[in-house]
């Protein structure tokens, strides 16, 4: 009975090897000739596989994400055809990403008595953006966009599960730190990140649905958003949030509500915010300690508990000290640690703490690279946010991750960060791509209906 079932399994097997050996040959050998259009789908069909699995590891592992991060830089690469990529580079969405990383790279000329390690270890963290334009050109061409972010909020519910575990059994935590309840994985930072990502994507999605009477896909979509806001609520989440789930939840509010409905709908979302305060230890102690820490003198010692909040205004106003220093092309790669070493000699407290990173994105650019660095960085947003000004739903989600960065950018320097900074440029890569796709395609059928119409 188990020998015929063995051997039919053996024979898919072997069937299922040969037929990939004989795919992974074509598409890595065959570059023309009758085979080269299937070749060529084999290609992008390798290409989609390895951004889905990108955003399948982004919320449990640093080191796969940047393993697939490398894999896809070398599958898109040899597919680009140059014609595409001039235009995708005269493209500000495509064009200023890579600005800003010549820029970090030129920086490190003049970062004077900066050690090397710490000159590439800043140009490391902006390498990343390099395959944002990259992802740009591929899926303007791929039609498995969506494929990409149900991989991505699949994983995270898969995550959503195991934090609700983690937080009723903390064994079961991979990660086990004081402060880390229901972070099983990676921070909570990172977690709240993504938890209010995919949370406010799925009740825009949900919203859509609903507008098409899709009320089994609204049910669901609303509920799933609902479960990943109580795990913020009573689980844990990062203080950073309480920035930039407001403004996340305004920018749906305006999206998807009718114009006579917002000011009800802002009333509501501040009703149940108010009651959630009521009720969820979780955020009592989140924001009590806010003010606690805003009150700690810059000279104060340091207990075990860091006062993260009177840390980050200390470093903004040193790091504005450092920029009118330099206000032009400022201190160069990777001189922010040394900047607040040499500023660290005689002090004591928050003043004596020496960090790489101001917390400030705007701030990290301007100490590296001066005015220049401040102006591409906003320029480059700006260019996302209009980028997603359509009424497509995946412009929704490219929005939402844009504004969210801007936004927790405020405090922290997120383009810089690993689990940050590559959410960025897969929901901005993706999602800019797929809107590109539609404006190239009712552009094509816009000319069409003309010259049916002249004649």
């Amino acid at each position: 009975m188990f020998l015929p079932m063995l051997t039919s399994l053996a024979l898919k097997l072997n069937a299922a090897t040969s037929r990939f050996a004989t795919e992974a040959s074509l598409a890595c050998t065959t570059w023309s000739g009758p085979e080269l259009a299937r070749a060529g789908a084999l290609r992008s069909r390798n290409i989609d596989v390895a951004v889905l699995g990108l955003a399948a590891v982004l919320p449990w592992s640093t080191s796969a994400t940047s393993i697939f991060g490398i894999a896809i830089f070398f599958l898109i690469w040899p597919t680009i055809k140059t014609e595409r990529l001039v235009a995708a580079l005269s493209q500000p969405a495509g064009a200023l990403p890579i600005a800003l990383v010549v820029l970090a790279a030129i920086g490190t000329a003049w970062a004077t008595g900066v050690p090397c390690s710490e000159r590439l270890g800043a140009l490391d963290k902006m390498i990343k953006l390099l395959l944002l334009p990259l992802l740009l050109l591929h899926f303007r061409y791929s039609r498995r966009a969506t494929w990409i972010f149900a991989a991505f909020v699949g994983s995270n519910v898969i995550l959503l599960g195991y934090s609700f575990l983690a937080y009723a059994v903390p064994s079961m935590a991979i990660v086990e730190k004081v402060g880390y309840a229901g972070v099983p994985v990676r921070n909570y930072i990172d977690q709240s990140q993504g938890f209010a990502f995919v949370a406010t994507a799925l009740a825009g999605l949900a919203f859509e649905a609903a507008s098409r009477k899709d009320r089994y896909s609204a049910a669901a979509l609303g509920a799933t958003a609902s479960l990943f806001f109580v795990n913020l609520a009573f689980v844990n989440v990062a203080r950073t949030a309480f920035f930039y789930i407001p403004i996340m939840l305004v920018l749906l509010t305006v999206r998807y509500v009718n114009r006579r409905q917002v000011v009800a709908g802002l009333i509501g979302a501040a009703i149940i915010c108010g009651g959630l305060w009521q009720i969820s230890p979780n955020l009592h102690r989140k924001v009590s300690t806010i003010f606690a820490e805003l009150a700690v003198q810059p000279d104060a010692p340091i207990g075990e508990n860091e006062p993260s909040a009177a840390m980050r205004l200390e470093f903004w106003r040193k790091s504005l000290r450092f920029f009118e220093m330099a206000p032009v092309m400022g201190h160069g790669t990777g001189s922010i640690r040394g900047l607040f070493q040499q500023d660290a000699i005689g002090q004591a407290g928050v003043s004596a703490v020496i960090v790489r990173n101001p917390h400030n994105q705007t701030l990290a650019a301007a100490v590296q690279w001066g005015s220049i660095g401040i102006i591409i960085l906003w320029v480059m947003w700006i260019a996302h946010l209009r980028l997603f000004c359509i009424s497509a739903p995946v412009a929704w989600i490219g929005m939402l991750a844009t504004v969210q960065n801007i936004a927790s950018s405020v405090f922290n320097s997120h383009l810089m960060d690993t689990y940050e900074g590559w959410l960025y440029v897969l929901a901005v890569g993706v999602a800019g791509g797929e809107v590109l796709r539609i404006q190239s395609n009712t552009a094509i059928a816009s000319k069409g209906a003309h010259q049916e119409a002249c004649i």
